[in-house]
Parts: C-alpha cells; structure tokens; sequence
C-alpha cells in the first residue's frame, strides 16, 4: 500500500503463467496487434503507433529520449519531483541542451509557467510527468498540448504513475507522446512499459532513421540525423518490429506481453469512469481518515495524486519503527520518499488492485494501532471510522 509496485491482479498473474510463444508465432502476433488495440482504447488514441516497450517505464521514457533527441537539442523539463530530475539526467546523456524548470516539491506549474519557459528557451522537446509519485502531485496537462503544439514543440509525458488512475484522453489533450508502466494503476509487473506516439513524432523519429540509411528527405540539412546511441533502445527499429513488417528486433518479452495484455483488458472490462471514481473514493477515505487521525497531509490538495497521498510523519515518531511495525506486523508496505522529503512524509497508495475498500480500512486500521504503540495522541478509531464514513456514502 505505498507509492507502487503494487500486488498485481489475480488475473493478471493467471494471464502470465501461460506457455511461452515466439515472436513470429502467427497466434502471438494476433496477441502483439490486439495489445496495440487494447492501449490505443486506455489511451483514449488513434494512434497507430501505440505499442509496449519491453523493460520498466524508465526503458519507455529513454527510448523517445535518445530516438528523439540530437546532440544540442534543446529539451526543456518541467520538474516538480524526483522523476523530473530522472527525465533530465536521461536527455542530458542523450546529448542534450537541457533546461529545468522546478516547481517546489508539494506543488505543481501553472500552465503559463511552462508557456514562458517554453518562450525563453525554444525547445524541441517539452517533458514532464503527470503524476510524480515522490510529491504525490498530480500536474494538469490539459493546456499542456495545445500550448506546445503552438510553439512547435513536442510534448513528452511520463505517466507512470498516473495512467488509469485518472483521465488521460491522449487525442483530446493533444499530447504527443505518453510512457506508462503497469505495477500501479494497471494492476501488473513492472518490466514492460505501454507507450503510444503521435504521428507528427513518429514522422519526426522515421526521418532520423531514414537520414542513417542514407535516404536524404526532402528538406534534409547537412548534419542532421547523427546516428541513435542505442539499438536496444531504438524507437524506428521497435516501431518496425510491432508493425506488419515484423522486422525481428529483439526476442519478444512473451510473459510481460500477456500480462500487458491482461491488464488493459481488465480496466476496459471495468471502465475508465468507473475506475477513476474507484481510485478517487479510496483517496477520500484516506484523506478523510488521516485528518480525523490529526495528520497533516503533505502538498497542494488540489492537485493531489488520487492513488496516492503524502502525509507528515508526526514529531518524534520514527518513520523507520512505524513501517517496520506496518511490514512485519501485519504485513502492509508503506513509503517514505527521496531527496529533501526522505524521511519526513509517509506515502500511502491505494492503485489499481488494492484501490478497494478492505484494503484501505485494513491499512488504516493498521496504522492506527502502530501509531498508537509508538505513543501518537489521537483519537483511537476516528481514522478508520471517518474512512467507513466516505466509502459508506460513496
């Protein structure tokens, strides 16, 4: 129950104890297009390259990254968390010209933040998280697209984090890139990572390729298109692998396949609406329960992560002793964070399969009797009690 990985789905687990299949089995590749289909309707895309990169949600951020980005492209990176730093050490590496803008560790960018950004530095590239698990911070992105699309530049979100746990209509947000991950929302394993491209993008990652193979475009500028640093990593050789050419890449990741699969299928079962309201109603509870426990909750409550909430950990009451006590005791993981917040905030999770009701009340029940042990003054049983009340009224 803390900032993911999260127990996996029953299902999801049933999905991945299949036989193993080879890439160009004709009944995988049915499996290869039908995943395809699955995320462009979690994405809410027409995108036609939508597809999963074989790895953790890191490995799908790197990939548009160095399949993108030039030596002395400029990338700016809006950071309002550890996973913003992350993007911007990876573009640094990439050969970048990199710029950050940082919004204090709670709170999140105005959208005309970024917009001036954007003017002062011209870049190619725009990156940045939805949902930035170290702050718990939710960044609204529904100005985001338009605002870069008119400053012709490409907006690349990491979702992690946030994907199926609140709205992320892809074509209606005008995003052109998003990155996911499945060991949050999804319900699944890490190491393998939804991804899906806007056709602009693609056309500007097929035209680097083509510059390598020594097809010049139309428009080509003497020096444009060095060669990708990774062939692991490259998004022109990937997207031919998924496509109906099926150029051999790599050795398909068959188990991580299934469970993508099962994943996607198992939220579209549900729906999205329905599983937004079910991971917004566990955030009341837990909202609802720590404040009746006299906790202070970290961070701007308007723009809260609604899987995942910061909390102080009180005055003399070791962080450390408490989530011991959580594991062993009752066998409940929760986080503290990184960097400045390492240590002073606990982040309590409620996503994808354990977004439920006895999930949420078992964690608090347990947390307010650890909490009592270690001599924290408070109202026993407000918390859990406070929670039933949210969930009773739905």
């Amino acid at each position: 129950m803390g900032p993911g990985p999260i127990n996996a789905d029953p299902r999801v687990l049933r999905a991945m104890s299949a036989q193993l299949l080879g890439q160009f089995d004709p009944q995988f590749r049915d499996y290869m297009r039908d995943t395809q289909a699955l995320y462009r309707a979690v994405f809410e895309t027409a995108n036609v390259h939508t597809l999963c990169i074989d790895g953790t949600a890191r490995s799908a951020i790197e990939t548009v990254m160095v399949s993108l980005i030039e030596p002395g492209d400029r990338v700016l990176i809006a950071s309002f968390g550890r996973f913003g730093q992350l993007k911007a050490e990876i573009a640094r590496r990439a050969g970048a010209e990199v710029r950050v803008i940082e919004a204090e560790w709670g709170s999140v960018f105005d959208p005309a933040q970024i917009e001036s950004a954007i003017k002062a530095f011209s870049p190619k590239l725009v990156a940045c998280c939805q949902g930035d698990t170290s702050t718990t911070m939710l960044q609204p992105l529904q100005e985001l697209g338009r605002l870069c699309r008119r400053h012709g530049a490409i907006l690349q979100v990491d979702a992690t984090a946030s994907i199926c746990g609140t709205p992320l209509p892809v074509d209606d947000w005008q995003i052109d890139c998003v990155t996911g991950a499945l060991q949050k929302c999804l319900a699944g394993p890490s190491g393998i990572a939804p991804i899906t491209l806007s056709d602009d993008l693609a056309k500007v990652i097929m035209r680097r390729r083509h510059v390598e193979e020594g097809l010049r475009p139309a428009g080509y500028q003497a020096g444009e298109g060095r060669i990708i640093s990774s062939n692991y990593f490259d998004l022109a050789m990937i997207i031919d692998y998924w496509s109906e050419r099926a150029l051999n890449h790599h050795t398909e990741a068959t188990t991580m396949l299934y469970a993508a699969r099962e994943c996607a299928r198992i939220f579209l079962q549900e729906g999205h609406a329905q599983v937004f309201a079910r991971h917004a109603l566990a955030s009341r509870a837990i909202v609802a329960a720590l404040g009746a426990m006299k906790l202070r909750l970290f961070g701007d409550q308007s723009n809260k992560m609604p899987n995942v909430t910061g909390v102080w950990i009180p005055d003399g009451i070791s962080s450390d002793r408490v989530r011991s006590a959580m594991l062993d005791e009752f066998n409940i993981e929760i986080g503290t964070s990184f960097g400045p917040l390492h240590g002073k905030i606990w982040r309590i999770g409620a996503m994808g399969y354990n977004a439920r009701q006895d999930t949420v009340l078992v964690t608090l029940a347990a947390l307010e009797t650890v909490l009592a042990g270690e001599g924290y003054r408070f109202t026993r049983g407000a918390g859990i009690d406070s929670a039933r009340a949210v969930y009773h009224a739905g």
